[in-house]
């Protein structure tokens, strides 16, 4: 499986992005899906998950304004209120769909090669 994360861009605060995750098998629907975040000297972070049932996470620091969503061989983040600390790389991570925590990196076996978001003030 290979993922394909675009969208990112230099955005003022307060605006919106959409990323975008395309998979290359017919069956992403099926798998767990993620988005994480990694700013520089930081760690890769949990943004949001869709299960391969369709239930959804997110993380309290983005709850409001950002909304993952899914279609077919996509998988989507909306952005919107953007704040400078949102400024990461986003990746986007995937994974058979099984039962445990959404929220680990680890548990990811598929992961895309990030899209830049960079926030001005």
């Amino acid at each position: 499986v290979q993922l394909q994360a675009s969208g990112g861009g230099l955005v003022q605060a307060g605006d919106s992005l959409r990323l975008s995750c395309t998979a290359s098998v017919n069956t992403f629907s099926s798998f767990d899906k993620a988005w994480f975040r990694q700013a520089p000297g930081k760690e890769r972070e949990f943004v949001a998950a869709v299960s391969g049932i369709g239930t959804t996470y997110s993380d309290d620091s983005v709850k409001g304004r950002f909304t993952i969503s899914r279609d077919k061989n996509m998988m989507f983040l909306q952005m919107n209120s953007l704040k400078p600390e949102d400024t990461a790389v986003y990746y986007c991570a995937a994974r058979p769909y099984r039962s445990g925590t959404v929220y680990n990196t680890r548990g990811y076996i598929y992961w895309g090669q990030g899209t830049q978001v960079t926030v001005s003030s």
